[in-house]
């Protein structure tokens, strides 16, 4: 088992027009931070038999866990700007624990095999 490291999720859905323009700029974050966090693109609609139904309003959603512990869970706005200074801050150990809903989708996304 690898240690634990931050590991940044984008949850959003295909048909979701945000989504799909934000894609290239989660991929240019995940070139930015390789080697100091671990990021996943997770369409909750294809993943929703692992992730049940997370309770997600607006696209696009981070999750951020260290290890099975969450560090941030909740609506960037698509300019990369905004996820860059959160990851800093979760790399930093500046965030503190988010809604206790997203332990479970941590785990959910520990749990799921990846495609």
């Amino acid at each position: 088992m690898s240690p634990p490291g931050l590991r940044v999720a984008c949850l959003c859905a295909e048909w979701c027009g945000t989504c799909r323009d934000y894609r290239a700029t989660f991929e240019a974050l995940a070139k930015r931070f390789a080697g100091r966090a671990d990021f996943e693109w997770v369409d909750i609609e294809d993943e929703s038999d692992a992730l049940g139904d997370p309770d997600i309003e607006t696209f696009p959603t981070l999750l951020m866990a260290e290890g099975d512990r969450a560090v941030f869970y909740g609506t960037v706005t698509p300019q990369m700007q905004s996820a860059e200074r959160l990851i800093e801050a979760a790399l930093a150990g500046k965030l503190g624990p988010p809604d206790p809903a997203a332990e479970s989708l941590v785990a959910s996304l520990r749990g799921r095999s990846r495609s």
